[in-house]
């Protein structure tokens, strides 16, 4: 039988309904509300149906992007598991700022109806949080949000931060701040976060750690496989390299499909990329070419509107190990970017080898 999928003491900006009220309410939202009202809208009236099951699209963080089947259930677990983790429960303030086509939104929609949170929903811009003055016991948001809203972060008790890698300056410059700072990694899959790890204060680390009920291993490749039977019947083998620590901790060091194989060296190029990030003030990206004597050959490419412009970065090539260090420096104008605003590194190569 399906647990309940709407606590009685879950509000939205305020106001309360029963769960008649709120299939009208949402009724009125796909209707007359703004744009990030309809999806929100859409997803609450697919939540409330009388349906065990709900269709996602993934963001191909283990493949190619699909559409996969998630039950309520296990959405339940994931938004239970997240409740016991931050010691949050009934009548936790919260803001939802993100979209709600991805799972990171829907998921903050799902936490709120099922744990009987009090939802304040607003528009997913990057400065959403420097626009009220209310404070918040939960938060999520991406990584550009927060770099936009750092000033206001301090009325959020605990936040958490997924959908991109926290560069170093922003890892830096939250280490001033008092709220309780999370990275997360999860994705559609593993229906949002399954490992946290602690960015700023005394128990900061630079290893995830892994949510209730959840653990891993690796397969031959070195990557992640997540064992988590209350969201996933099998296991989920993802293209993560990682770092294992434990059965429950590990250390994430890029993606399987980016390795840079280079004279012998595996060179992974979202670890180069965080050791550079506080030294290049622009959008970049590590990525491997071919070279007759190493085989591959580490490259950096940078987003310049006018790509006659090429900075001296040998002084940020010197924080790298020498075999890690970018043999040429490319510009392009503008860089090919996912829904969900990531660099899509495989277009990116293919724009270099059109250059040649």
């Amino acid at each position: 039988m399906l647990t309940s999928l709407l606590h009685p003491a879950f509000t939205f900006n305020g106001l309360q309904f029963s769960e008649i009220e709120l299939k009208e309410f949402t009724e009125q939202l796909k209707v007359k509300g703004d744009d990030y009202e309809q999806k929100i809208g859409k997803f609450i009236a697919k939540w409330l149906a009388d349906t065990p099951t709900i269709t996602v699209k993934t963001s191909g963080s283990t493949g190619t992007p699909k559409k996969i089947v998630l039950q309520k259930e296990q959405m339940i677990a994931s938004a239970q598991a997240t409740d016991v983790f931050f010691k949050l429960g009934e009548n936790t303030s919260a803001l939802l700022c993100l979209p709600a086509n991805f799972i990171a939104g829907k998921m903050m929609l799902v936490r709120a109806m099922v744990l009987g949170w009090d939802l304040h929903v607003v528009a997913p811009e990057k400065d959403a949080l420097t626009q009220y003055d209310n404070t918040y016991d939960f938060a999520a948001m991406v990584p550009y949000q927060v770099f936009h809203t750092l000033d206001a972060i301090h009325k959020i008790k605990k936040l958490i931060i997924g959908g991109g890698a926290v560069s170093s300056e922003l890892r830096e410059r939250l280490q001033e701040v008092p709220t309780q700072v999370f990275e997360t990694y999860g994705m559609t899959e593993t229906i949002t976060h399954i490992a946290v790890k602690r960015i700023n204060g005394l128990t900061a680390s630079s290893n995830f750690s892994a949510l209730p009920d959840v653990t891993f291993e690796q397969d031959e490749r070195g990557c992640l496989v997540i064992n988590a039977t209350t969201i996933s019947e099998e296991k989920i083998i993802t293209n993560d390299i990682v770092l294992l620590l434990s059965a429950t901790e590990f250390n994430w060091l890029g993606r399987f499909d980016n390795v840079i194989n280079s004279g012998g060296y595996k060179l992974y190029p979202e670890v180069i990329e965080t050791k550079l990030s506080s030294l290049i003030d622009r959008p970049f990206v590590i990525i491997g070419e071919k070279d007759e004597e190493l085989g591959e050959r580490a490259v950096l490419v940078f987003e310049a509107p006018n790509t006659d412009e090429m900075p001296n970065y040998s002084a940020a090539f010197n924080l790298l190990d020498a075999y890690e260090r970018p043999k040429k420096v490319y510009a392009i104008s503008q860089f090919p970017h996912t829904e969900t605003g990531k660099i899509r590194r495989a277009a990116v190569v293919g724009l270099i080898r059109g250059f040649k």
